[in-house]
């Protein structure tokens, strides 16, 4: 059985979220954001994705999402 926390990380999973958005999104602490993704992901219910680095250059829209949902906090 999932938790509340976990259904709603599975329904903004349906477009790409850092975990940090998530965090942000659901005003859980990181850790507790990164635990639960992290045990969705083992189930087999969300995928993770590792941000490509273009020649060791951040991604800027990964940086702006992680930012705004910074700003959210």
């Amino acid at each position: 059985m999932l938790t509340p926390e976990q259904e709603a990380i599975i329904v903004l999973c349906h477009s790409v979220h850092s975990v940090a958005e998530i965090s942000a999104l659901l005003r859980v602490p990181l850790g507790v954001a990164r635990v639960l993704v992290a045990d969705l992901a083992d189930e087999g219910l969300v995928r993770l994705h590792l941000p490509r680095l273009d020649q060791g250059q951040p991604d800027l829209n990964l940086l702006e999402r992680v930012l705004s949902g910074l700003r959210r906090l």
